[in-house]
């Protein structure tokens, strides 16, 4: 049985707020982590217009679990999950602190859906690359929800939609990944040109972001049924995913905006989105 004391604790935690927005970061190549350029520009314009956040929950493509996991630890480890980057990348904390209220609440909140409170992880690099260009002194707290690889998108669409009391609570909820992501495929000659993609990549992106403008978003949660670009734009869903949290924490009546629309090295795309 659940401790009580422990519920009203949780509940008194966070103070109703007005209600914070939603982001989607496209998080890219780990160095972007380190370099100055026109996405980590976006990234910072965008802190500017968001309020302070009490807290951030941070769904990652770089955390695919069997089963739902939360980061609960009180200060969790900066992850340097990827390999053949120079050393001043493995060199880079991120020393926010975790929030292991916020780890129960949303345990709580995901009921009857089982979330595993994990002492192991940390924050890996689809979490900190960006936040830190959001929050440079890692003075906001930073907690990891894992996707589930054995759950179909709409699951984790209508997941999504129980954490929404977040929100008026001063958490600043990030899915982290990219929308067009196809490795195999990167055109690394060509990786620093501007808005560089392939037919089937331009395709995609206009397509994705037709439907993102329009708000129908039940092609985009049905992505493994569209066509042949979305099929090469998405051929697996782990840095999918995050958009489709991102997407189910949206309410009515609030306006969905798009930055870093670019792509990049021919078959990954940087496209951001602010829901507020």
């Amino acid at each position: 049985m659940t401790n009580l004391n422990e519920l009203y604790k949780t509940s008194q935690s966070f103070p109703n707020t007005e209600k914070m927005p939603v982001l989607f970061l496209g998080h890219g190549s780990p160095m972007n982590a380190i370099e100055e350029n026109q996405f980590v520009e976006g990234f910072r314009n965008t802190a500017k217009t968001l309020p302070k956040p009490n807290a951030i929950l941070c769904i990652s493509a770089h955390w695919f679990t069997k089963g739902t996991k939360v980061t609960a630890m009180e200060m969790p480890k900066t992850i340097h999950d990827f390999g053949g980057f120079p050393q001043e990348l493995f060199d880079v904390q991120y020393p926010a602190k975790g929030n292991p209220i916020l780890a129960k609440e949303t345990k709580e909140l995901l009921l009857p859906e089982i979330v595993e409170l994990d002492e192991k992880w940390g924050l890996d690099h689809g979490a900190w690359s960006v936040i830190k260009h959001l929050y440079p002194e890692a003075n906001i707290p930073v907690v990891q929800l894992s996707i589930d690889y054995t759950k179909p998108a709409q699951f984790h669409y209508e997941l999504a939609q129980k954490l929404n009391s977040l929100r008026h609570k001063g958490i600043l909820i990030i899915g982290s990944g990219n929308i067009i992501h196809n490795l195999r495929l990167v055109d690394f000659p060509n990786f620093d040109k501007d808005n560089y993609g392939y037919d089937w990549a331009i395709e995609a992106r206009a397509t994705i972001n037709e439907h993102l403008i329009d708000g129908n978003y039940k092609p985009l949660i049905d992505y493994e049924n569209q066509t042949k670009a979305i099929q090469l734009a998405i051929p697996i869903p782990d840095h999918y995913l995050p958009l489709i949290y991102t997407l189910g924490l949206q309410e009515k009546n609030e306006s969905l905006t798009l930055f870093n629309d670019k792509l990049v090295a021919g078959s990954l795309s940087m496209t951001s989105i602010k829901i507020s």
